[in-house]
């Protein structure tokens, strides 16, 4: 199916949203209907907090979604990207943005459709540390400590690398002791945690 029908056949069930800055800035990419987005003020707070530049650093985002915060990441100039997600429909939803978006994903850019905590552990053992973790997981399941939890024991992470969870303002996040906040902001009903190691 070319890109026209495609979109239309997508534009039935779903919507659109923008990259907000960087190459693809103002380019549409997909949102499955159903999937809790992060939202456009919280994807211009979360390149507030980490940087608009993202030249020369690797990125990680875990439970991608539509890979909204994935793909800006690639817009913003990270050398590599890689999104985890474990939903078939989100991660054909991630294939198809990088497709409309004319970003292969088969390369330093890549979508790994699997479990994130699974993935963590492997990429622990085959991939050198990231400069930038990303995650933000569904609700309710408390997910985020355990994700805090897996980063403290996996060697994911160097001394300089940064750590942004997104969540659930009812949710109390619970912080490792290996992590230090460097900062916490409030956006309606959802926080951002910006967090780094703990240097001993």
């Amino acid at each position: 199916m070319g890109l026209f029908n495609l979109g239309y056949a997508r534009c039935l069930l779903n919507y659109y949203m923008k990259i907000l800055g960087g190459k693809y800035k103002g380019r549409n990419f997909y949102m499955p209907a159903g999937i809790r987005p992060t939202q456009n003020v919280l994807r211009a707070a979360i390149f507030d907090l980490l940087g608009h530049d993202l030249s020369g650093m690797s990125f990680l985002e875990l439970f991608a979604g539509s890979g909204a915060v994935g793909l800006e990441a690639i817009s913003r100039g990270a050398q590599e990207v890689i999104m985890v997600e474990h939903n078939d429909l989100n991660a054909k939803t991630i294939r198809e943005n990088g497709e409309l978006l004319g970003i292969d994903l088969g390369g330093k850019f890549s979508l790994i459709h699997a479990d994130a905590f699974a993935t963590l552990k492997r990429l622990s053992q085959e991939h050198g540390p990231f400069d930038i973790v990303f995650f933000d997981p569904p609700y309710g399941r408390k997910l985020a400590k355990k994700t805090l939890k897996l980063l403290e024991c996996h060697d994911i992470l160097h001394a300089q690398s940064l750590v942004l969870a997104q969540g659930e303002v009812s949710e109390k996040l619970d912080i490792p002791k290996a992590f230090t906040v460097l900062t916490q902001r409030r956006y309606g009903s959802s926080y951002l945690t910006l967090l780094q190691r703990v240097v001993i």
